[in-house]
């Protein structure tokens, strides 16, 4: 099962585990809630998928390799107690709190999330002591004397036995108590992800011309050598710092990620050319609609891995344009359901002025915020919705209160680990826009409430100004790809290459719903054509 559908998996198995009857109890009582037991090769992201799991589930995690562990931290120190049996008199021997147990319970104290996910990895790699321990686990959902609090769903990891000499293979009696499922690496899924994450372009397109190098292991008489999915995307990240730092990518800062010489040797080869080709085609020239003849008919008739790496670079600048123009109409939905709070919070009070006509007011005629995506939805749950009557207090205080009210919804975000890193910059931005309106009505003096709305109104527009800016900048960035590819290799392999991988990437999808590109859904009907063509012809073959 690939990791796309893995994940599918444990959120499908999260909903069933934590559906509830009509009194309150689980459909499936925790104790035939069976552990998920996820079995797969090293780094093809079995742990990163929880993370994005729990995320997108709303519920906490938990995470611990078990390896780490001894008998003792796992399942608690023994004590001795006194018991009355029969009118006498006993020393009983107990155990302390389990720290994973305790972790499970401070996670819920710090968070206020009463269910999560308490994920154990390389739960085979146990020593030998610690081994019933875990059977006991997953047998029963508890270590020691203490149980897993009811709501909190068992995940557990492990390597199979080729890629860890540790591994320890599980009797039948413990696999009949858990709900296996065999992870494999794809590259496919992993791309999807690796778009919507920003992984450097460079990185992207060499795997996109060498899938076998995207995981890959090889025993030798030196060792074992391996390229994984993990490396990748540490590598991508390491790679867009050292570009910020002037810093060079050589063959050996490649080998550090890529443990594979044979590959971190090809790879760093190529990242070399990437660059040389994004000096060579005047990249920022394209992108400014300048298209240059002798260059076009030079990338036509290159060869194939330097068509592709151009393809990459233009894939790569269209990517960070759409992804700029989605966060930014992310930013500006949220920044006009707190102007629509404010407005419902901040009537006039008696004898102030009136708010003035309802141009451009949300409520009555709505603030209307269009770019190339269209217009934005107004999306509420975000932790800014009060009374709909007028709030006490000047301007200030009530358009502050509004500010509160956010900070302490992302607050509690961050705290319960519900954000991803894209989210949490996207919240940060947020939160010092509405502290730059705050400070403006503070420095400018205005209390009157209904001043005060006109002049955030104003602030607003121009914040929509700049989100159409870079709406326009994205469409345009598309069109100049497009003029680009047209002259260079018109409808052919390199253009369906371009479209796929548009189709591939979250935020050109996301982006391209409510975009007017002709040419766009032009090549795109002509895949779709051609795609139902070659299933027709293998059906009847």
């Amino acid at each position: 099962m690939n990791i796309k559908r893995t994940k599918e998996e444990i959120k499908n198995t999260i909903e069933a585990y934590l559906a509830k009857d009509g009194f309150g109890s689980y459909e499936i009582p925790a104790i035939r809630q069976r552990p998920i037991f996820l079995l797969g090769s090293p780094g093809i992201g079995k742990t990163q998928i929880m993370e994005q799991v729990s995320k997108e589930c709303g519920v906490a995690l938990v995470a611990y390799t078990i390896t780490h562990h001894t008998r003792q931290s796992a399942i608690g120190l023994p004590f001795i107690s006194t018991k009355q049996y029969g009118g006498k008199e006993y020393a009983v021997t107990e155990y302390t709190m389990s720290e994973i147990v305790g972790a499970v319970y401070e996670k819920m104290e710090q968070t206020g999330l009463r269910e999560g996910i308490l994920f154990i990895d390389e739960i085979n790699c146990v020593s030998e002591t610690l081994a019933p321990a875990m059977l006991q686990f997953l047998q029963y959902k508890s270590f020691g004397n203490h149980k897993i609090p009811a709501g909190w769903i068992i995940v557990a990891a492990g390597n199979p036995p080729e890629y860890n000499k540790s591994v320890r293979e599980f009797d039948m009696v413990t696999m009949d108590r858990v709900k296996k499922i065999e992870v494999e690496a794809d590259f496919g899924v992993w791309k999807e992800y690796a778009y919507q994450q920003g992984l450097h372009g460079a990185v992207i397109s060499y795997l996109n011309a060498r899938k076998q190098h995207f995981y890959q292991m090889e025993t030798t008489v030196d060792g074992r050598n391996f390229a994984t999915p993990r490396g990748w995307e540490d590598l991508s990240n390491f790679i867009r710092v050292y570009e910020k730092l002037g810093k060079e990518v050589d063959r050996e800062v490649v080998a550090q990620y890529i443990q594979f010489p044979k590959i971190a040797k090809d790879f760093a080869n190529y990242l070399e050319l990437y660059y040389k080709y994004q000096a060579d085609y005047q990249l920022e020239e394209i992108f400014q609609g300048h298209l240059d003849e002798i260059l076009i008919q030079k990338v036509a008739h290159a060869s194939f891995d330097e068509r592709l790496s151009v393809l990459g670079l233009i894939l790569s600048k269209v990517n960070e344009a759409l992804k700029q123009a989605v966060s930014e109409e992310w930013q500006m939905e949220r920044l006009q359901s707190c102007l629509m709070e404010f407005k419902a919070l901040a009537a006039p009070l008696p004898g102030e002025m009136p708010m003035g006509n309802n141009e451009g007011v949300p409520g009555e005629g709505g603030i209307e915020v269009r770019g190339a995506s269209g217009e934005v939805r107004i999306e509420s749950g975000e932790g800014v919705q009060g009374d709909k009557g007028a709030g006490s207090g000047d301007a200030q205080e009530v358009f502050g209160g509004i500010c509160q009210k956010m900070s302490a919804a992302y607050e509690q975000k961050k705290k319960a680990e519900l954000l991803g890193r894209e989210e949490d910059a996207q919240y940060r931005r947020l939160l010092q826009t509405m502290e730059r309106f705050a400070q403006t009505l503070k420095l400018e003096g205005i209390a009157q409430r209904g001043q005060a709305f006109r002049r955030v109104k104003e602030l607003f527009a121009v914040e929509n100004g700049i989100y159409e800016r870079r709406q326009e900048e994205a469409s345009h960035a598309l069109e100049y790809a497009f003029d680009f590819l047209e002259g260079a290799f018109g409808s052919g392999q390199e253009m369906v290459m371009f479209i796929t991988e548009l189709n591939s990437n979250y935020h050109s999808v996301k982006f391209l719903q409510g975009c007017d590109c002709p040419r766009y859904f032009q090549y795109n009907q002509e895949l779709l054509f051609d795609e139902k063509r070659r299933k027709l012809l293998e059906r009847l073959s």
